[in-house]
């Protein structure tokens, strides 16, 4: 695969508006993006992300959930030369699976966080390969390599989507797309605020995957607990199983 320079690029950004995706937006701005398509479901909370520079960053209301919005996106945004899949949520923490029936948290985890990235990358895959190919990059999770009891709706939809990741990467490297796994431990983020991890800022996640994309990587763990959480996953899946069970 070519190597993917943030420099002078295109770049669309789910969920920008706060946390990883704002990170990544900023950062883009910063190596020298030629343009930031900053995504959000409410446009107005992209507002301050455009004052930064409102002749680069362009704003775009868009849920992922939505078919009509990712087509509308796509219509709107053809020279996008990298796509990062952020937009995520975490909607059924800390609620065990067998001791209720309501299934509308796991349903949105899925929706979201796999059915979400499925149609932004169709949605976007022709013009990757239109504009020379390119760089998808899909925001997921150490917790979808091995389960986290606490959040097992989530953890269940991003390892979905790093199935889905896998497949992405055979199928688009006919066109020279570069897709990227990015998979994080705990983030300094409104979502991972309650949890009892030492956390890394946004920041150094985003700088972390645009350097990692220049060299063509293909999975990335941007931060000290992942990077040491995928050791353990090769030397010993199964005692790292044991070990998340045994934090619930």
């Amino acid at each position: 695969m070519p190597a993917i320079a943030i420099k002078d690029s295109v770049v669309l950004i789910t969920g920008a508006n706060r946390g990883i995706g704002k990170a990544f937006a900023t950062t883009a701005l910063e190596m020298g993006a030629a343009r930031v398509y900053a995504c959000a479901r409410n446009a107005a909370a992209l507002e301050a992300l455009q004052a930064l520079d409102g002749d680069r960053v362009v704003p775009i209301e868009l849920d992922v959930t939505n078919q009509a919005q990712v087509d509308a996106a796509a219509a709107a945004a053809q020279d996008v030369q990298i796509l990062v899949n952020n937009a995520g949520i975490g909607a059924s923490l800390g609620a065990p699976v067998t001791a209720t029936t309501d299934e509308s948290g796991l349903r949105s985890e899925l929706e979201v966080n796999y059915f979400g990235i499925l149609k932004m990358s169709r949605a976007f895959a022709g013009i990757l390969g239109g504009n020379g190919g390119g760089a998808l990059i899909n925001i997921l999770s150490v917790s979808g390599l091995c389960n986290f009891p606490f959040a097992p709706g989530y953890s269940a939809s991003k390892a979905a989507s790093h199935s889905m990741t896998q497949h992405l990467r055979a199928e688009l490297g006919k066109q020279d797309t570069l897709v990227t796994g990015v998979y994080p431990g705990p983030v300094d983020t409104d979502m991972a605020r309650a949890l009892p991890f030492d956390k890394v800022s946004p920041e150094s996640v985003a700088e972390q995957v645009y350097e990692a994309i220049a060299g063509g990587a293909e999975d990335v763990f941007p931060d000290p607990y992942a990077v040491e959480f995928h050791r353990q996953l090769r030397e010993d899946a199964k005692a790292l199983e044991k070990a998340n069970a045994a934090a619930i």
